[in-house]
């Protein structure tokens, strides 16, 4: 059905398309891409980003804030029919990753941009228990309540992806469509590692490293805020060769200046907190009975991933379709404008209308998925490192959980948990477990950490004589790798460290993370 606009709206889409054109016309002058091999070093080290304009202000979209119970986010809408919602990156990205692309949406869909909590224009406020993705979610279902939307059609790009798919997890019945663009999988399977650094030159990859150093320099002279140092950094990057790292295109220098001033912004504490809640939720399976139709949506040079990652995501959506774009990154829209807009207009067009009988067998099914995967030992594991999931992991310990994992990092993050409860013997069991899947892995830095940790534990059980050879061994490994454990606000590097306890005692300290 067409919709039928007033001349006000007309017009004021008249401008949107003429100031996207004008971008478009902008970014692809030169269209350089990342396949050119073409090394990019300023001259300058830049300690101010250029003052361009919100696009939210040049499209005039006429923001509000939306009461959601305990904060109120940030919201812009434009369009009209079937409600589409987009849902940014990070975790810690804005709303404005998607202006002014997908004002060519609002010809065919209600367009509804908007801010998590803890970012952009929304409340920075956390709540009681803190950033999660369990009330991020609740979030965006009180933000459909307020916005009177029905069922709606969620897009979900990078971690929006992954966000969109939790909600869906979580109310199956308020969702008409589930669009996944460049998406996190949230699976816990082996993957091929990403390719973000594949085509930095050694020459970028330098003076990368070097802007690190001078801004914090700089930072520690004039005292800048958080923000206004990863502006910096961010226009910096872009401006050396890091676009490449998830851009096909270059961007414009006016293009780096929006995403350094407008696009990662965000309370220092937020991905601190939400990052842990999004680690312990693995979606494999969720999706095996779900009616909600999904669209899967991949740029070939999306660097990211691997390129195993687009069938692992599909395999994870049985009936779900995968539309592949050549030349594009991590964005697709803002480099495959065309097709992009084409194909999403198709899939919300052709959109079933889903009933409650059609949703009741897989809400079935979710409840039973979901008492499996919080009754997992990697549930437990997963948390966080804070003394409250520390706490949680080691009430639901068993010594048969040993047998469940491989991977050196489960055994120190069950062995931090028991120390953090003072077991110091089962600790010692878990650390004695932890070294032999190192050695299985080959891995001399998590061994030496192993060691090191088995000697905390005898020290605390008062065994010093017997803490002091596998310190001695530790040392005698010669590893320089550095470690930080921030819950403990303690960094070594660890054979260095062993030498030290050799000579002197392990002490005690306090988990300072909640």
């Amino acid at each position: 059905m067409k919709h039928y606009r007033q001349r006000t709206i007309l017009l004021a889409g008249l401008l949107a398309t003429l100031l996207i054109s004008c971008a478009r016309e902008e970014e692809t002058e030169a269209r350089e891409s990342v396949l050119d091999g073409i090394s990019h070093v300023e001259d300058e080290i830049y300690l101010e980003v250029p003052d361009v304009a919100r696009w939210c202000d040049r499209l005039d979209l006429g923001g509000r804030r939306v009461d959601v119970g305990d904060a109120e986010l940030y919201v812009e809408e434009e369009g009209s029919g079937t409600t589409l919602v987009l849902i940014n990156g990070g975790p810690g990205g804005t709303h404005h990753y998607f202006h002014p692309w997908f004002s060519r949406a609002s010809d065919f869909a209600r367009v509804v941009y908007y801010d998590q909590r803890g970012c952009g224009r929304s409340d920075w406020e956390p709540g009681e228990v803190g950033y999660s993705v369990d009330q991020a979610a609740d979030d965006l279902e009180a933000l459909r309540k307020a916005l009177g939307a029905g069922k709606w059609v969620l897009l979900g790009y990078s971690y929006g992806g992954f966000l969109a798919q939790w909600y869906t997890v979580r109310y199956p019945e308020n969702v008409a469509g589930l669009v996944l663009l460049g998406s996190s999988p949230g699976m816990w399977v082996e993957m091929e590692p990403g390719r973000q650094y594949d085509y930095l030159s050694e020459e970028e990859r330098t003076r990368l490293r070097e802007i690190r150093t001078r801004l914090a320099e700089v930072d520690e002279e004039r005292g800048w805020t958080y923000q206004e140092y990863v502006n910096r950094l961010l226009y910096n990057n872009f401006l050396n060769g890091d676009w490449k790292r998830q851009h096909f295109y270059r961007p414009s220098r006016e293009r780096a200046a929006e995403i350094a001033l407008y696009e990662w912004h965000h309370d220092p504490d937020f991905r601190g907190q939400i990052g842990p809640t999004q680690g312990r939720i693995d979606l494999t399976g969720a999706f095996q009975n779900s009616p909600v139709p999904t669209l899967i949506l991949e740029g070939e040079w999306d660097l990211t991933w691997n390129t195993d990652k687009p069938d692992i995501l599909l395999g994870n959506h049985p009936g779900a379709e995968l539309v592949t774009f050549q030349d594009a990154g991590h964005g697709v829209y803002d480099e495959d404008p065309d097709r992009f807009f084409s194909v999403l207009e198709r899939f919300i067009r052709d959109l079933p209308d889903l009933s409650a009988v059609d949703v009741a067998p897989y809400r079935e099914y979710l409840l039973e998925w979901d008492r499996e995967r919080q009754d997992s030992p990697e549930y437990f594991v997963r948390g966080g490192w804070g003394r409250s999931a520390n706490e949680e992991l080691s009430a639901a310990y068993s010594r048969e959980w040993l047998g469940h994992f491989e991977r050196p990092t489960d055994f120190m993050k069950i062995g931090f948990a028991l120390y953090d409860l003072e077991d110091y013997e089962e600790g010692l069991v878990v650390f004695q477990r932890m070294r032999e899947a190192a050695r299985e892995a080959e891995n001399v830095e998590y061994e030496a950490m192993a060691l090191i940790w088995q000697g905390h534990m005898l020290d605390l059980l008062g065994r010093r004589a017997e803490a002091i050879p596998l310190y001695q061994e530790a040392a005698d490994m010669d590893v320089q790798e550095s470690w930080q454990h921030s819950q403990f606000g303690i960094e070594y590097v660890l054979s260095p460290y062993a030498a030290e306890r050799v000579t002197s005692p392990f002490r005690r300290i306090e988990n300072r993370e909640r």
